[in-house]
């Protein structure tokens, strides 16, 4: 793709990138580890802005909140010792299956995102934390920033309404904690170093008789883009953590999904690893919440 590239540019802030967003008209691609950009290899591209330099590589707590610098990458949520501690390493779980080691050294929290893929590593264990993007568009008179509920955001990474704005952080607020919790990230890919054919996160919180006091569940590559599983969710709540119950959940999960066939797998495959994958991920919860079935 690199033949048609006319310029390539550093910005040191954000407010330039999206200015030099805005000359490209169309024509200007932002990338940081550059790994989706290859595989893309979207010859329309004349101008690559690298923001690798632009102040968002970071992670950091502010109050309740948590906030993940698009410049981010899976090598620094594998290795921050931070994350690794929050909902049981959940992200940084997630962050480490993502490729191989050269490709997490440069492959970015905002990439992972932004390419809008359904089968995104960090997009589920980012939706069972209830994240938020946050997108950043150049005005007269400096930089506007919105947030988005992650899934909406997705949903829209790639389409024209967000062809001059730059995603710029993920955030989400202080995750549940306390007894009886647990949280797991499950993937399978062809191989060890391939994009999931399904993932799952899920996360939930049993009370001491065993009850379900609240359920998250995001799959990931059976749909359009990475979807929480509200019904499911819905199901489980106030009743008890059993064996009944978890077939129950993982046979709404399989209903609930609508995933396509393609080189990976065929859709029926798909539909029922959502069921096992699922299953495992709550009780994976369910021992760390120590009421292993």
């Amino acid at each position: 793709m690199f033949e048609g590239v006319e310029a390539f540019h550093r910005p040191a802030t954000v407010r330039e990138a999206l200015l030099l967003l805005q000359r490209g008209k169309g024509s200007a691609r932002t990338v940081a580890g550059c790994t989706d950009v290859l595989v893309d290899d979207d010859h329309s591209v004349r101008f690559l802005i690298d923001i690798t330099q632009a102040g968002l590589k970071y992670i950091r707590r502010r109050g309740a909140v948590w906030s993940i610098g698009a410049a981010t990458t899976m090598a620094d949520l594998e290795e921050s010792a931070e994350i690794r501690a929050l909902v049981g390493g959940l992200l940084s779980r997630a962050a480490a299956t993502c490729g191989s080691v050269q490709i997490r050294n440069m492959a970015t929290v905002g990439g992972n995102i932004a390419h809008g893929s359904p089968a995104a590593d960090l997009a589920t264990p980012l939706l069972v934390l209830d994240a938020t993007a946050v997108v950043a568009k150049a005005t007269p008179k400096g930089t506007s920033r919105r947030k988005m509920p992650l899934a909406e955001y997705i949903a829209v990474a790639r389409s024209r309404e967000l062809a001059q704005s730059l995603l710029v952080e993920v955030t989400f607020p202080k995750p549940p904690r306390g007894a009886h919790c647990g949280w797991s990230f499950q993937k399978f890919g062809r191989t060890a170093v391939d994009i999931s054919v399904v993932n799952v996160a899920a996360g939930l919180q049993l009370d001491s008789h065993r009850r379900v006091k609240w359920v998250r569940i995001a799959l990931g590559a059976v749909a359009p883009g990475p979807i929480r599983m509200p019904a499911t969710e819905a199901l489980m709540v106030g009743r008890t953590f059993d064996q009944g119950l978890l077939s129950e959940a993982c046979e709404s999960v399989m209903r609930d999904v609508s995933p396509i066939g393609d080189v990976r797998a065929t859709a029926e495959y798909r539909r029922e690893l959502s069921r096992v994958l699922a299953g495992r991920a709550l009780e994976e919860c369910a021992v760390h919440a120590g009421c292993a079935l």
